[in-house]
């Protein structure tokens, strides 16, 4: 069994997270529910910033909110120093709401609509990363309008994806983020913004992609950056003051996943940029990062009851839990993977094999194929590892389950962050059907 930061057994054989007993969280507060080790996602924000400031670099760490964002995260981001990464009105009115400082607040996108660019401008938040002509048209349009100076980064695709164990440099361009090296559009962009008089181009961002567990796809972007700058220095006399690497960085789901600490990503990522910028006498450019996954994915932890059992002889054992594909859609989605642990007998030896079933009405709703587990009984407390990312950020209604609740836990107490939907929340926006035979 493998254990995620403050997470331990305790005398009872429950588990334990941020010091408060497990079999107490669902008891106050049901299953299923969503736990946070909040004192793990403030190592993971301590390990991002040491190393910059070890290296003595001007930098952002921006939480990427769409991993997991409600107002209570928001407001730890802010404790922590972080910048935050948002992608719609509703993650800009989350900051807002939480009382963010909008000028920390970063703006990505592909299909920014006017409504969201609109707003973004009167709150002051304090970077575009404009991904595409259309977007930029608007920007400057509306800037011109309202006299905003915004900072803006452009998102650049460098040619090169990286996947788990993969690194391909090659057909990249096929992307429908940002503008592309190849083909000159990254240029045309930078001609648009350079001398603008009220968007202010601050420098260039990059995304290769996610889950990454080791540096050699960052630095090989970084290259394919710099070689760029060279020529955007001589030929269009723009150097960037920023350099945005993104996100990516991976984390432990299950056993064969070997992420680095935050702080040896971020210290091979420093050191290339400095290689870089001092081979090609260039000036060192501020370097930002967006971690979202690495900051809450493994500090989540999912609490479920178990349900229905089926046994299939000689084929599978499955066990059902309250919950399913619409607090974690990702094992269906994209068949992620994850470990899981009997919370309320933790230190029982595993008997069996079981495929943990969800309750929705689909056959694909499926969390984990094959997992060790003693002998369940109806009522046990099933804990699924690493949800914290991408769990509730996508949950949904489907078949007009609600949502369940989030509580942070550290040090030994627990706290409610958002409450459980109820099946009136679900109905809220309902409205009745208008026909002749109802008048």
């Amino acid at each position: 069994m493998y254990l995620h930061g403050t997470s331990q057994i305790n005398s009872k054989g429950h588990l334990e997270i941020g010091g408060v007993d497990t079999m107490d969280i669902t008891k106050e507060y049901g299953t299923p529910v969503f736990v946070y080790d909040v004192e793990l996602i403030r190592r993971r924000a301590r390990g991002f910033k040491k190393a910059f400031e070890t290296e003595g670099m001007q930098y952002q760490v921006a939480y990427a909110s769409k991993a997991f964002s409600c107002i209570a995260m928001v407001q730890l981001a802010d404790e922590l120093g972080l910048s935050l990464d948002v992608v719609s009105g509703g993650e800009m009115l989350t900051a807002k709401r939480a009382g963010f400082p909008m000028e920390r607040v970063h703006l990505h996108g592909n299909n920014k609509s006017l409504e969201e660019i609109q707003m973004a401008l009167d709150l002051d938040v304090g970077c575009f990363v404009v991904d595409n002509f259309h977007e930029l048209d608007m920007l400057k349009e509306q800037t011109e309008k309202t006299k905003k100076t915004p900072h803006v980064l452009i998102r650049t695709t460098p040619g090169i994806e990286a996947h788990t164990h993969e690194y391909i440099s090659t057909g990249q361009e096929d992307s429908k983020f940002g503008f592309d090296l190849t083909s000159g559009q990254a240029d045309e962009a930078i001609k648009r913004l350079k001398d603008h008089p009220y968007l202010q181009l601050k420098g260039i961002h990059c995304h290769i992609g996610s889950q990454i567990f080791d540096t050699n796809g960052f630095s090989m972007a970084i290259e394919k950056l710099f070689s760029q700058i060279i020529r955007w220095k001589e030929e269009l006399d723009f150097e960037p003051e920023v350099l945005n690497a993104g996100g990516g960085f991976g984390i432990r789901y299950v056993e064969g996943d070997e992420p680095l600490l935050p702080e040896e990503y971020v210290t091979s990522l420093i050191h290339t940029v400095k290689e870089q910028s001092a081979m090609h006498g260039l000036k060192l450019p501020e370097i930002w990062i967006e971690p979202g996954r690495a900051m809450t994915g493994d500090a989540g932890t999912t609490l479920y009851k178990i349900g229905s059992q089926k046994n299939i002889p000689g084929v599978r054992r499955y066990a059902a839990v309250d919950g399913g594909m619409t607090d974690n859609i990702r094992p269906a989605l994209y068949h992620a993977e994850y470990e899981g642990v009997l919370a309320n007998r933790a230190n029982d030896k595993a008997e069996d094999t079981f495929a943990i079933a969800g309750k929705c009405c689909e056959s694909g709703d499926m969390l984990i194929w094959d997992l060790p587990l003693p002998e369940i009984a109806e009522d046990d407390v099933l804990a699924v590892f690493c949800t914290g990312a991408y769990g509730y950020a996508m949950a949904n209604n489907y078949n007009r389950f609600s949502r369940p609740p989030v509580v942070f836990a550290e040090n030994g107490s627990v706290q409610l962050v958002i409450k459980k939907e109820s099946y009136e929340d679900l109905l809220k926006n309902d409205l009745p059907l208008r026909s002749a035979e109802r008048v």
